[in-house]
């Protein structure tokens, strides 16, 4: 009887929409982050459409390596354009409101854009890893063929593996607080306002960052160390320096993807009273890395240099 009297209350009291506060703390002048995010936006945008377009227009780029890049770009829009667009409706037009299935969409985009950004970034360590020790047979494995297949492999992997995540935040009962002190649908800032046991996608959570950006930052890792061993046999001085050179903006991406990740899952853990700092760095982890990664590569990358001048008509000869 009991039981039953408590179903029937949260059946009645359940949540029919979500309200996304913003940033905890700071609702008062939130809104005057919204310039520096919406230019982050415009900016994260612009670069990764210019990356497109140099990489297509020009010949020279038609290899692995900037087709991977073109999709790391096309994921970032995505990644970006996820969240912003509504990050900005909250901040200009207080509109807060989110209904529960677009939050859960939101929530699923989210993980699989982050997800496949990852999976790129193990392609393209691969990439560097067959064309630094094993440059002979670079042709015949690193191929365009290879591109579509891993692309479509990582693509396939964070779609399935990340549908849980959604699925399981909508079986909870969401049966009285319906306020996210977030400015998007997070997993574990949706699932905290249940109110039965979250148990369940805390561990699917942990599980899915083990097996996916675990294994990815494990395989990157091994890739770099082999790399690095090759690179100090070589007796050239010269020659290692050319070789690392091409993997550095690779890994100033990788480090900043993945530190920030850490940051986040050590901040959401911890016991806080004031939330604001993992709600604004899970905020700009998914802005400025997509702003951040085609400057990166166009000024450590001569040939995108010299892409990017010839886009926009720039009678520049730089080395």
């Amino acid at each position: 009887m009991l039981q039953d009297l408590t179903l029937s209350n949260i059946s009645k009291f359940r949540v029919s929409e979500f309200i996304l506060m913003g940033f905890p703390g700071i609702h008062a002048w939130q809104h005057w982050l919204s310039l520096p995010l919406a230019l982050l936006y415009l900016l994260a945008l612009t670069a990764n459409i210019l990356i497109l377009v140099i990489i297509k227009q020009e010949a020279t780029l038609h290899q692995p390596m900037y087709y991977f890049l073109g999709i790391l770009a096309v994921v970032d829009m995505g990644l970006a354009t996820t969240i912003m667009p509504k990050i900005l409706a909250i901040l200009w037009f207080s509109a807060k409101a989110i209904s529960l299935p677009e939050c859960f969409a939101q929530m699923y985009v989210i993980h699989c854009f982050v997800g496949m950004e990852s999976g790129i970034f193990v392609c393209m360590a691969i990439d560097r890893y067959v064309a630094i020790c094993r440059p002979l047979h670079y042709p015949s494995i690193v191929t365009d063929s290879f591109v579509v297949k891993a692309t479509v492999v990582m693509a396939l992997r964070n779609t399935l593996t990340t549908i849980p995540v959604p699925v399981l935040a909508a079986q909870r009962h969401y049966c009285s607080q319906n306020q996210i002190e977030h400015c998007l649908c997070s997993n574990l800032g949706v699932t905290h306002l249940s109110c039965d046991d979250r148990t369940i996608n805390s561990i699917y959570q942990l599980f899915l960052a083990w097996t996916l950006m675990g294994s990815d930052l494990g395989l990157i890792f091994l890739s770099y160390v082999l790399i690095l061993h090759s690179v100090l046999k070589l007796n050239s001085a010269e020659a290692a320096s050319k070789a690392l050179s091409t993997c550095t903006s690779h890994l100033i991406l990788i480090l900043f993807f993945y530190t920030i990740i850490v940051v986040i899952s050590i901040t959401h853990s911890a016991a806080m009273t004031v939330s604001l700092i993992p709600v604004l760095l899970n905020v700009l982890h998914n802005v400025i890395p997509p702003a951040l990664n085609p400057m990166v590569y166009a000024l450590k990358n001569k040939e995108l240099r010299q892409g990017l001048y010839t886009v926009l008509k720039l009678d520049i000869k730089g080395n």
